[in-house]
């Protein structure tokens, strides 16, 4: 039986070449990067190069990258040392009901410490409205968090507008946005998007798990939230690990390199995917038709409970999820924000694609679906 992997936005694979980058540093490169001798220099200057090769692939002409342990630990830093370097300019904070859960209960817990948070809702179709967003920008408002691309139905937000008129409502605000989904797949430019803190992750575009990246901005001033060491400025302290970090740096210059041609991949795949998909009824289609990552399609089987169908599919090598791997099976917060019924969100699979789908598998996919909808009991 032949494997279908459609759950690239919770990990994808990891390429060879990438993981025998990482395997020849730890093997032969593995000096620690702050030893003053020439194994340390060594180690020192393969970060170095991944920090030119990330702010190459974000198409930023200044500013740095700060080494996290993945995703999750970039957006607590961006969030928590954002509005701790700000809070004497202000005390409110804006974000959305549909990012990710490092971001959502990281905001959380800042209105639990006092700060004003405002979550904004999405349109039906999972796209912010720019300008219901800025309405509650004002002289108080010192971060604004937003998501490029999001993790479930693969919508894509209007960073560029909001970035164009934030500074005008809030001088002192810092705009961050998680990119972990869009880095790798979309074109943008940091630099001409006028984002202050972005968010990138190695295991999204076939790096190793247990790495990632915040970019900082120019002149963007954050505070550190664990200490006890010189490392990377001080902001994030401890020893690096070096491997992962030359892992990440060779994945995002690959990704960069191919974009064009993997997004072209994963567009016939996802093509065939919907064409497939609307021919089978009762099967709703949760992704937007505009503003749409090609990435991602997030559907519903009303009346099979997701955790059945899921299992349905793994028997016939196929594995697909129902919303975000952090939610470990709980219920969509994103789906529920963006009004579906508890019907939709109970019958939710999450089809995500990289470069190694093909259109064929799209259509296999569909054709067990169909048969599960014969076979099993409706809930």
């Amino acid at each position: 039986m032949n494997e279908i992997y459609f759950d690239n936005a919770a990990t994808t694979r990891v390429d060879e070449d990438i993981a025998a980058v990482a395997c020849e540093v730890m093997c032969k490169s593995y000096g620690n990067a702050s030893s003053l001798h020439s194994k340390g220099l060594e180690a020192q200057l393969i970060m170095q190069k991944t920090e030119r090769q990330l702010l190459s692939a974000l198409g930023a002409k200044g500013g740095r990258i700060i080494f996290t342990s993945g995703g999750t630990e970039a957006n607590n830093l961006a969030i928590f040392g954002g509005s701790d370097a700000k809070k004497r300019r202000g005390n409110k904070v804006i974000t959305t009901t549909i990012e990710h859960s490092s971001v959502v209960d990281s905001v959380k817990e800042l209105k639990n410490r006092g700060f004003e948070t405002v979550e904004i809702n999405p349109k039906q179709d999972g796209c912010i409205d720019a300008a219901e967003l800025l309405s509650h920008c004002d002289e108080k408002t010192i971060l604004v968090s937003v998501m490029m691309a999001n993790n479930e139905v693969g919508s894509i937000q209007p960073i560029a507008e909001i970035a164009k008129r934030l500074k005008r409502r809030s001088p002192n605000a810092l705009l961050h946005v998680d990119a972990v989904q869009a880095f790798g797949k979309l074109p943008f430019s940091v630099s001409k998007l006028g984002v202050d803190l972005m968010t990138v992750s190695g295991h999204k575009i076939h790096a190793p798990k247990g790495v990632g990246a915040l970019y900082i901005a120019d002149k963007v001033k954050i505070n550190p939230m664990i200490f006890g060491g010189s490392q990377q400025d001080k902001i994030r302290p401890g020893t690096e690990s070096v491997p992962m970090i030359a892992a990440l740096g060779a994945a995002a210059q690959k990704a960069a390199e191919n974009l064009s041609e993997n997004s072209a991949k994963v567009t016939e795949a996802k093509t065939a995917l919907l064409e497939a998909l609307g021919n089978i009824e009762g099967v709703t289609i949760n992704s937007p038709e505009q503003n749409c990552m090609p990435y991602i399609v997030n559907c519903s089987v009303v009346g099979y409970r997701s955790e059945t169908m899921m299992h349905f599919l793994e028997s016939h090598g196929i594995y697909v999820s129902s919303g975000s791997a952090c939610s470990k099976g709980a219920r969509s917060h994103v789906l529920s924000a963006m009004g579906r019924t508890a019907a939709d969100v109970d019958s939710a699979l999450r089809i995500s694609f990289s470069k190694y789908n093909t259109a064929e598998e799209a259509k296999i996919f569909a054709e067990k679906l169909t048969i599960a909808m014969g076979t099993l009991r409706k809930a």
